[in-house]
């Protein structure tokens, strides 16, 4: 049987499992973003500080593109590498930390280290172009840098993958799954098999959009 294969009888197995029981009606984790009204408030002032930035970033990417000049000499250069390198060395024995002792926000961890090592290789090959340096600098990100980072990120989604799978083993009932307000969680059918189709806790970006909008999808699937 393949991997997929596997995972949809363990489904079956739960749900049979579940029925089987003496409790008709199996408790369900209560959903935080659905039962905390502050939860709710944090997710809407997420999600516009989120556009806002992503508003004035636009902005200033074309500022800056219009303004600042192809040559600079840059102040305290050492300090500002060698303490880049210095929070580099504090994440990375972060990440050692955590995989030893086992930790959850070891998936934080890789996150920022594959970030931090793809600024790197970026700003390495940008300063350098047209230097003796160049080649180290391209070199040092091709076959250091860049995969060490890949293996970042394939890290921190396999964990985190393997966390939404073990959340969502506990199978909820039919008539849950019903009633579920349409809106942009988009499908539930086979969330385990990829991240992208995993729907966020509660009803997804509802709670963040104004009332009006988020009732408009609800009744048009109605």
């Amino acid at each position: 049987m393949s991997q997929e294969e596997r995972r949809r009888l363990a489904r079956v197995l739960i749900e049979l499992d579940g029925r089987a029981g003496d409790d008709p009606d199996p408790p369900i984790p209560a959903n935080p973003y659905l039962t905390d009204p502050k939860l709710r408030r944090q997710r809407r002032v997420a999600l516009l500080v989120s556009a806002a930035c992503c508003v004035i970033l636009a902005g200033w990417i074309v500022v800056l593109a219009a303004t600042l000049p192809h040559r600079f000499d840059a102040h305290h250069w050492r300090a500002v590498w060698v303490n880049f390198d210095v929070f580099l060395l504090a994440a990375l024995l972060g990440t050692a930390w955590a995989i030893w002792r086992e930790r959850q926000v070891l998936i934080l961890l890789l996150v920022a280290i594959g970030t931090m090592l793809c600024c790197d290789a970026w700003f390495d090959v940008g300063t350098s172009l047209a230097t003796g340096g160049m080649w180290i600098s391209v070199l040092t990100a091709v076959f250091a840098e860049l995969p060490l980072a890949v293996l970042a990120f394939v890290g921190a989604r396999r964990l985190l993958r393997a966390t939404v799978e073990a959340s969502l083993r506990v199978p909820a009932p039919a008539a849950t799954l019903e009633t579920t307000p349409a809106g942009t969680r988009g499908p539930t059918e086979d969330s385990t098999c990829s991240l992208r189709r995993t729907p966020l806790s509660g009803h997804g970006l509802d709670e963040a959009l104004p009332r009006g909008r988020a009732q408009r999808p609800a009744e048009h699937h109605a």
